[in-house]
């Protein structure tokens, strides 16, 4: 019998660490290969980790609710195959001993427990919605922070996370105002602290009165989530909007046109999105000041034009899969890309790293008839794009023999900006460039 290390396995460049949601299962249940074992959860993204072997869960590393770096071992299986390396390529041993303790480390064990006990209560990270990583969980710990005051600390990092630096910065300026870190007793006395009160935000929220017969319906850890990020969107960056009416008129006959034999050549339907993502790239490329990101005082200017598309999932929950360097690609390699995420993120079979590093996000509220919208900023970025109905109106329309009522095709664009680094003229301009190339649109192009 053999014993393989099943470890976290890296999901993509930017993810380093992830959060373990569900055990699917349990101690001396039999195993079979690539059978999912438990599921894992980045910033919006659930994936199931499946077993590389056969076999019987014998040791369970981690708890629900933890939070696990790539590589670190979650599981230990018992199994009679002969196992040369583990989940991520490094060699494991066949027979993993079991470690005894010494008395002095037992001693040590119980002391450290004991101090634990009687040090300063340490804030419940599990009641909070936010994401703190392992780093400044401890710093927390270790300098006495509260959980009320650890949830007042705006974050400058990726999505608001708070960072090493923005804890650090919380410490230095408490002390110099006269209020120190909480000191660690160095003599252990049987003293029990009393329970500091915390005030979580369902405190301080106004309460909702439920009559017989409502239904009260938890939220999805998605859905918590999108609620955080939303409610700390608008609490950090200054929304503002500006509206442009497009004629799509070419648009829409160009479409009818070709969208036939696009399938019978490319086996993909050949929708409106990749069409406005193509449009949005060109203008970033044309406006580059638009795929940034605000970091404290400096803006970070984006290489890469990395496109959000805000995609809404069965269970009504929403998720903004990426289209990586999306100028680089043509209007053929834009519809693969956009029909394989959107098929993907409804089946809940994105990767942690599609969901990841967008500089700028599209979402099409006219499909579900909305004329226009105020979407909010996805952050880090500072700007976002709501796309309206296409609707057939009567307008006016300019010709060198004069003007004249017609039937076109209309929508409205809808570009929410971060006000902070983003000026009214520059948002204008740039919505309008995605208009004129819209309304430029070239009725003959091949594709």
């Amino acid at each position: 019998m053999s014993k393989f290390e099943l470890k976290l396995p890296q999901m993509g460049e930017s993810v380093a660490e992830a959060t373990l949601t569900t055990w699917l299962k349990e101690v001396g249940d039999t195993i079979e290969m690539d059978e999912a074992i438990f599921e894992i959860a980045t910033d919006k993204v659930d994936s199931e980790v499946p077993s590389e072997v056969e076999g019987v869960l014998l040791e369970k590393r981690f708890d629900v609710d933890d939070v696990i770096k790539v590589g670190e071992v979650v599981a230990v299986i018992e199994t009679d195959q002969a196992v040369e390396t583990s989940a991520n390529g490094v060699e494991a041993p066949e027979v993993v001993e079991e470690v005894v303790e010494s008395p002095a480390v037992e001693l040590e064990t119980q002391m450290e427990e004991i101090q634990s006990a009687v040090s300063v209560a340490t804030p419940n990270f599990g009641e909070s919605q936010r994401f703190y990583s392992p780093l400044v969980r401890n710093i927390a710990k270790e300098e006495g922070v509260s959980m009320e005051e650890l949830e007042a600390i705006i974050g400058t990092g990726k999505e608001g996370r708070v960072t090493k630096n923005d804890i650090k910065a919380f410490l230095e300026n408490r002390s110099s105002n006269g209020s120190t870190a909480v000191e660690k007793p160095k003599v252990v006395e049987a003293v029990t602290p009393k329970p500091e009160k915390k005030e979580t935000k369902a405190t301080k929220e106004m309460p909702v009165a439920t009559n017989e017969g409502d239904e009260v319906i938890p939220l999805t850890r998605m859905g918590k989530l999108i609620a955080h990020h939303m409610v700390e969107s608008v609490s950090t960056s200054a929304h503002v909007q500006s509206f442009v009416e497009v004629d799509v008129t070419n648009v829409v006959n160009w479409r009818n046109k070709v969208k036939d034999a696009f399938q019978k050549r490319e086996g993909e339907k050949l929708t409106f999105t990749p069409i406005f993502m193509e449009a949005v790239a060109m203008a970033l490329k044309k406006y580059p000041m638009m795929n940034i990101s605000l970091d404290g005082d400096n803006v970070i200017k984006k290489k890469n034009i990395n496109l959000g598309m805000a995609a809404a999932l069965p269970d009504g929950n929403l998720i903004v899969p990426v289209i990586k360097k999306a100028d680089q690609l043509n209007l053929v390699g834009m519809a693969k890309t956009v029909n394989d995420l959107a098929n993907r993120a409804r089946n809940n079979q994105l990767k942690p790293d599609e969901v990841q590093d967008g500089t700028y996000t599209v979402t099409n509220v006219g499909s579900f008839g909305s004329v226009f919208g105020t979407p909010i900023i996805n952050q880090p970025q500072v700007g976002i794009l709501a796309l309206g109905a296409i609707r057939k109106l009567p307008s006016v329309i300019e010709t060198d023999q004069g003007e004249y009522i017609g039937i076109r095709s209309k929508m409205f664009l809808s570009h929410s900006y971060d006000h902070r680094v983003v000026n009214g003229a520059l948002g204008g301009m740039f919505v309008k460039t995605v208009a004129d190339y819209l309304e430029a649109w070239d009725i003959n192009r091949e594709i």
